[in-house]
């Protein structure tokens, strides 16, 4: 017997630039033709069915335009079709066209196709590059920092994933102008969750200028683009892979992303997070960690952002207890929730340790008083 020691010690930088603006498409064209992919000449678009002609056409003929070689792939919106079977549909048709390992994706949409254009960019040849230009405020939010993506499955969301950080990210705030109300409400679920796990100052200007950011005005949206990128990137740098600090990032989530499956996705994420960060609003006010006026604040900041604060009737509380257990950070069979402390901060167990277990009963008794 004998054993050979494989050494494969390496230094990866991932660095990457977010550009926020307006109207970015002729800047993405040109950091292109300036190297922002090093001797690529092939793109593949990817898309869904609602950004397609807005945005996606115009970047594919401006890239054709250019002289580059490039091709749209579209799968139809929605959370529904975040799934292995678009992104094996989308992996084909770029096998058909001819993709191999000397291309690039630029994913242009919301968080469901950043999320599934990154898991394809990060197996397709192995790891092929990316380039991220997200167009709703969710996005901005929520996709524009960390490198994780993924699918969901009938069984869980976003478990069957990797990390992978794109070349470079835009943020074109006046993409967020063609959203209905309803989306921009629900991308600011986001933000406010990142207000109240980071941010007092963010809480307050979020209740103070909550009208002109869903009136799309300029330096407001500006602000809280940057804002949300800050909060997000301190947490990431310093726990890339989610072991640990980056848990915090969850917060709402575990109550949210459960009643988003229950409700069959007829809550958009950001709706389904706001009932979530109500939750555990709730629950953080039972352990001791806010008092009740904080816990009011929070959910008025939600109302004036027109996101609903209660499940609705037509959910099956007890199968929304049972979904909770698909959560990420259950472990050991046992529900684990990241607990608000105040506004702008968490409760930190001990040292390293972000989510503290909680008995099932507890969590029941709050599902059902909402």
């Amino acid at each position: 017997m004998s054993t050979f020691n494989v050494e494969l010690k390496k230094v990866v930088d991932d660095s990457y630039e977010i550009e926020i603006g307006f109207d970015l498409q002729q800047k993405l064209i040109t950091d292109i033709k300036n190297g922002l992919v090093v001797d690529i000449t092939k793109f593949a678009v990817i898309t869904d069915s609602n950004v397609k002609d807005l945005y996606a056409v115009n970047i594919l003929n401006s890239l054709k335009c250019t002289g580059y070689c490039a091709d749209l792939f579209v799968f139809e919106a929605g959370e529904t079709n975040k799934t292995r079977k678009t992104k094996e549909l989308i992996e084909d048709a770029m096998l058909e066209k001819g993709y191999r390992r000397d291309c690039c994706i630029i994913a242009v949409g919301g968080g469901v196709v950043t999320d599934l254009a990154g898991f394809v960019a990060g197996t397709y040849g192995r790891g092929v590059p990316f380039i991220n230009y997200a167009t709703t405020l969710l996005a901005a939010a929520d996709a524009s920092v960390g490198g994780k993506t993924a699918v969901d499955t009938p069984l869980a969301t976003n478990l069957i994933g990797l990390f992978n950080q794109p070349e470079k990210v835009y943020l074109d705030i006046a993409a967020w102008k063609t959203l209905p109300l309803r989306q921009v409400s629900s991308g600011l679920a986001e933000t406010i969750k990142h207000a109240c796990i980071a941010s007092k100052d963010l809480f307050d200007y979020l209740n103070n200028h909550i009208n002109e950011i869903m009136n799309i005005e300029r330096t407001s949206c500006e602000h809280i683009a940057n804002e949300n990128c800050r909060i997000k990137y301190e947490v990431v740098m310093k726990d890339e892979r989610e072991s640990g600090l980056r848990e915090i990032l969850n917060l709402g989530h575990t109550v949210g992303r459960a009643i988003e499956t229950v409700s069959e996705y007829r809550l958009l994420h950001g709706e389904a997070l706001s009932i979530g960060l109500v939750a555990e609003a709730k629950l953080a006010l039972k352990l001791g960690f806010i008092n009740e006026t904080q816990c009011d604040s929070v959910i008025s900041l939600l109302r004036k952002a027109c996101l609903p604060t209660a499940i609705p009737d037509y959910i099956d509380r007890e199968e929304l207890v049972k979904k909770l257990y698909t959560d990420k950070k259950v472990k050991n069979g046992q529900l684990r929730f990241v607990i608000q402390k105040g506004i702008g901060d968490v409760v930190e167990f001990e040292k390293g340790v972000y989510a503290a277990k909680i008995d099932e009963g507890i969590a029941r008794e709050i599902i059902f008083e909402m």
